[in-house]
């Protein structure tokens, strides 16, 4: 492999985080990064990409479809050999996790 094949996982990660942007919460106008839903994510030496996150609640309305929309947009980006996303409930979502971006959009600031 000569070093411009290989992706520099940061970047990737970073392109991730772009692509993660334009996902939203039907409920809620603010994308899923920074409603603090995104709490890891796992890039390898092959570009698999691994993402750990949560939901508003467990009963969330898209409980199905917004982890398969997360997998296919990170799955559509070119040098993501594959993706899985991993939900978790621990620690539960809080709105603490929203980043000051999206407490001003709420009016919670």
């Amino acid at each position: 492999m000569s070093e411009e094949t290989v992706v520099d996982t940061q970047e990737l990660g970073e392109k991730i985080v772009i692509v993660l942007k334009t996902i939203y919460d039907p409920e809620i106008p603010v994308d899923i990064y920074e409603l603090g839903l995104i709490y890891d994510v796992f890039v390898n030496e092959d570009n698999e990409v691994k993402i750990l996150m949560t939901l508003t609640s467990p009963n969330c309305p898209v409980a199905e479809s917004l982890p398969a929309e997360v997998e296919e947009k990170v799955k559509s980006l070119d040098l993501v050999k594959d993706a899985e996303v991993e939900i978790t409930f621990d620690p539960p979502w809080t709105q603490d996790l929203m980043s000051e971006e999206a407490k001003l959009e709420l009016g919670l600031l």
